[in-house]
């Protein structure tokens, strides 16, 4: 993929991010609850773990997009 994650993001809970596709999950929008040190914790908005929970690594951000 050769996506690099956005070290300068602006990280908090309400906002809207895309995490990179990993295994045979699909690039897909995510929303964010909690942020921590090395992960978010939040739900999918697309793709097909929507609705999931989950908590990305922080390095699997691609972009905010709100």
């Amino acid at each position: 993929m050769g996506n690099k994650p956005n070290n300068n993001l602006k990280l908090a809970p309400g906002v809207r991010v895309i995490i990179r596709a990993f295994d045979d999950i699909s690039e897909h929008a995510f929303l964010i609850d909690e942020v921590h040190d090395d992960c978010v914790c939040g739900q999918a908005l697309t793709g097909p773990l929507s609705g999931a929970y989950g908590e990305p690594e922080i390095e699997m951000i691609l972009r905010v997009i709100d």
